[in-house]
């Protein structure tokens, strides 16, 4: 059985925390302690449910990728092993066992990197009006979910809580962030869905797109945050794969969709999720992590 619903941690003693749509984040000085929650956003805005065991899942895909893409970037990750965290850490173990990661302080780049393989979501939304995505130009006649004649990096603004990523150009993200850097993203972000995506598909399952988050350490382009999880990528079963439609997901989708099929517009209090939701997509996040993560799931991974 799931582990109740965490949807947010209160730690005596750890210093500041900040909260973001999902994690915890507490500063230790030198480190900080990124807990992972069960709390899920849709849309830019955070649910009243949570997802049991969400919180775990996303910690054990995101140290999986970080590790298995190190060869193409560094990362922030120093340990998700409770026993290699401060002492002042210790006395919180039960509950940070398996959802919380010790990383090194990075200073994010204030824009989200997304790669896409695939023509889905606001992509397939805005190459239907316009025939590019993000100012790119794409060829005529695609179809939804339609494979792209090679991945392509459209980036978007980093919104606060209760606000709306935007799409931006690459000149506008050279803008914000400066050239060298934003080459340099953009570079890795291409190389770790390429690995990702072979890797997926070795797995029965099409990583559709993806979004990335970066961090300065020392100066240095790092992976931050997290790497591949459901809530930051589309995942699609290759035997069910079938241009021209919307993809059967082992993401967030569901969620979306469902918040989709409510009438809600996106912006206010949005509508609770119901048992059935809850409990089909913790199965769908627990399906994608043993396929990619590997291993049987167990509670704490």
């Amino acid at each position: 059985m799931p582990d109740k619903v965490i949807l947010q941690t209160e730690f005596e003693g750890l210093g500041p925390v900040k909260r973001g749509k999902v994690r915890d984040i507490y500063d230790l000085g030198e480190e900080l302690l990124i807990v992972a929650t069960d709390r899920v956003s849709a849309f830019d805005v955070v649910l009243a449910n949570g997802i049991p065991d969400k919180g775990r899942i996303l910690t054990g895909m995101s140290a999986f990728w970080f590790r298995r893409l190190e060869t193409i970037t560094g990362h922030h990750l120093i340990s998700t092993d409770v026993k290699d965290f401060p002492a002042v850490c210790r006395p919180y173990a039960d509950v940070l066992e398996g959802r919380s990661m010790l990383v090194r302080k990075a200073e994010p780049l204030p824009v989200e990197c997304i790669v896409r393989g695939y023509l889905s979501g606001s992509g397939w939304k805005e190459y239907s009006a316009t025939g590019e995505v993000c100012g790119i130009e794409l060829p005529a006649g695609l179809l939804e979910s339609d494979q792209l004649p090679k991945p392509i990096f459209t980036p978007s603004t980093k919104a606060k809580q209760g606000e709306h990523d935007i799409n931006i150009t690459f000149d506008i993200m050279q803008d914000m962030i400066g050239s060298t850097i934003a080459y340099t993203v953009k570079t890795i972000s291409l190389l770790a869905y390429k690995e990702a995506r072979e890797f997926a598909l070795s797995k029965g399952i099409i990583i559709a797109d993806t979004k990335l988050e970066f961090g300065l350490i020392d100066g240095n382009v790092v992976l931050i945050d997290e790497a591949f999880t459901p809530d930051s990528s589309r995942f699609w079963p290759l035997d069910e794969y079938a241009p021209g439609r919307p993809q059967n997901s082992l993401d967030k989708q569901y969620i979306r969709d469902y918040l989709k099929s409510t009438g809600w517009n996106m912006r206010g209090k949005p509508p609770e999720l119901t048992p059935e939701v809850i409990s089909k997509t913790g199965e769908l996040y627990r399906l994608i992590f043993t396929t990619l993560a590997g291993g049987k799931w167990t509670q704490g991974l």
